[in-house]
């Protein structure tokens, strides 16, 4: 199969991208801040087990993202309202398009309506 000049350029790119990324992958990440969308966990998630093995509950304010350090604890805050509130990550996710984390249904309801399904937000890593 040969390799046209497109294919040459998009992986040209894309290697320049992810060696730009600003997404954090390990210890040491305080105080790291990332603006986007949050959703919240469907019902069917309840009490299925997360990536770090604890079952997930709607109750707990807990949250998902794609890198940070399992443990870590990160305000959420909506852009819209200014209400935060304070999630520990305990899985990976969420894995659409423009969503930087997704939050436990109790999490989502302090800061934003759940009929609203995705909200904007600034995450900030507290430790």
């Amino acid at each position: 199969m040969a390799v046209t000049p497109a294919k040459m350029l998009a992986i040209a790119f894309l290697s320049l991208i992810a060696g730009c990324s600003t997404v954090p992958s390990g210890a040491g990440v305080t105080g790291f801040t990332e603006t986007g969308q949050a959703s919240y966990y469907a019902d069917k998630f309840q009490d299925r087990k997360t990536a770090s093995g604890v079952r997930y509950k709607h109750e707990l304010l807990t949250a998902a993202h794609k890198t940070l350090p399992f443990g870590s604890t990160v305000k959420v805050t909506n852009t819209q309202n200014g209400k935060s509130v304070v999630v520990e990550i305990n899985d990976r996710g969420p894995f659409v398009a423009g969503r930087i984390i997704d939050l436990s249904k109790s999490a989502f309801r302090q800061i934003g309506n759940t009929s609203a399904g995705v909200i904007n937000v600034r995450i900030e890593v507290l430790d």
